[in-house]
């Protein structure tokens, strides 16, 4: 156990990721020696960044947090504390019973945290971090929350309103970053269609992204999680000029059946998602669209679910996954629909959804064999290099295998050639 070292292991999406690693400069600056999602528990404090949007985040959760309970019953770690999204969620209920934990903080409440911790909070580096990723990507969380209020979501519950960071700020931290040798910006919000709404009562995302596009060092910008509903349009003549803006977008649709979409409280039809995309692929041609869906939702019948077979069948997106609905506690889904689809047919319906999407994926994956394309090297393994086209996400999407015929460096750009392809991978070697 080592004095005075603290470990934060963050748990669920690349928000919490965000939120984990302005947490780790606040400690750092508190004099604290800080690691990271440690392979190697050896800090005397240690900090669980806690998901609590669906069932399984909620148990991974748990399970971590008992993990380290019995480490510290142990004598291997001396302060547990627990903080993020599934505290600020079930605080009453956990502090009951998890008689483990020393303290539990909401997401927010950094400040409480450092003054427990002896030190105070300082303003200053509100908009500083250290990056937990690898130093030539990152994530820019450009809002907080959410006012969409989706039947089945938690989250506005946990977050609060929408809130977006002034865009003043996010290009500082931009150029910052950029400086500092990070190349790739995944850009990130539960809500990006919404971005700049509650500060001017407009949509900025297109005139933030273009204005960030035009910062030294930044070659890539990539979008995840915008909201199809009032869908920011002008982002789309961005993408199409700017080349380091790359032609993805991740826009979780849920389903198309007009009676799921209207029990889900999408404010969406079927049609307004089939012009949605058509307009995607239309005005930015080669776009790679990432999707989420969701099946067994309330109301979604075998018909139902055949449509969105069919939908997804004539769709063919370049990007998709998928999730069996759970009911959250609080939400308008849990009070006001009657979860009454049993789990082993959202799970068949869930198989076969994602079989399908398995084979399209082959497909579009094999018209890539023969081209060449720019590839970011993330890292080195034994056998070859690891790297991503500008349509593929870190962690949730294909990587491209690299033939080592010749050194690369990770964390710079190559030309690859794709030589084979697997539904989720690509080799190829550099040209």
């Amino acid at each position: 156990m080592r004095k005075n070292k603290i470990d934060i292991i963050s748990l669920g999406c690349s928000k919490n990721l965000v939120d984990s690693e302005h947490l780790l400069r606040q400690l750092q600056a508190a004099g604290f020696s800080v690691s990271h999602n440690s392979s190697r528990i050896d800090a005397e404090t240690v900090v669980v960044n806690t998901c609590g949007f669906i069932a399984d985040a909620q148990q991974e959760s748990i399970d971590t947090i008992l993990r380290l309970g019995e480490a510290k019953r142990q004598g291997k770690i001396r302060n547990l504390i627990v903080m993020g999204c599934l505290a600020e969620r079930f605080r009453a209920d956990l502090v009951e019973t998890l008689p483990e934990v020393d303290r539990f903080y909401g997401k927010f409440d950094w400040k409480g945290m450092l003054a427990d911790l002896g030190h105070a909070y300082r303003d200053d580096l509100s908009n500083e971090r250290c990056l937990t990723t690898p130093g030539h990507y990152c994530y820019m969380k450009i809002s907080e929350g959410c006012n969409r209020f989706c039947a089945f979501c938690a989250i506005p519950l946990i977050t609060g309103r929408h809130t977006s960071v002034p865009m003043q700020q996010l290009l500082g931290e931009v150029k910052r970053l950029a400086q500092s040798g990070v190349k790739e910006f995944n850009v990130i919000a539960q809500d990006l269609s919404s971005y700049g709404m509650d500060l001017e009562g407009r949509m900025m995302l297109p005139e933030l992204i273009d204005q960030m596009a035009q910062i030294d060092g930044v070659e890539w910008i990539r979008l995840h999680y915008a909201y199809p509903t009032q869908f920011p349009y002008d982002i789309l003549p961005v993408m199409a000029a700017r080349d380091n803006v790359c032609s993805y977008l991740d826009i979780a649709l849920q389903h198309i059946s007009d009676k799921v979409l209207t029990n889900m409280r999408r404010h969406i039809s079927r049609q307004d998602t089939l012009d949605l995309l058509a307009r995607l692929r239309r005005e930015v041609p080669g776009i790679h669209i990432r999707t989420t869906l969701m099946v067994g939702f309330p109301g979604e019948g075998e018909a139902e679910f055949e449509e969105l077979m069919d939908f997804v069948r004539k769709a063919r997106f370049e990007r998709m996954g998928a999730f069996a609905y759970s009911e959250e506690a609080g939400t308008w889904a849990a009070q006001n629909l009657n979860d009454d689809i049993p789990d082993d047919v959202k799970q068949n319906r869930l198989q076969q959804l994602m079989a399908l999407q398995e084979d399209i994926s082959m497909d579009i994956q094999q018209q890539k064999v023969g081209q060449t394309f720019k590839v970011i090297v993330d890292r080195e393994e034994d056998d070859y290099y690891v790297g991503r086209t500008q349509w593929d996400s870190p962690e949730v999407d294909p990587e491209v295998l690299i033939s080592k015929e010749r050194p690369l460096t990770v964390g710079e750009f190559a030309q690859v050639r794709i030589t084979e392809a697997l539904p989720f991978e690509l080799i190829g070697h550099a040209e």
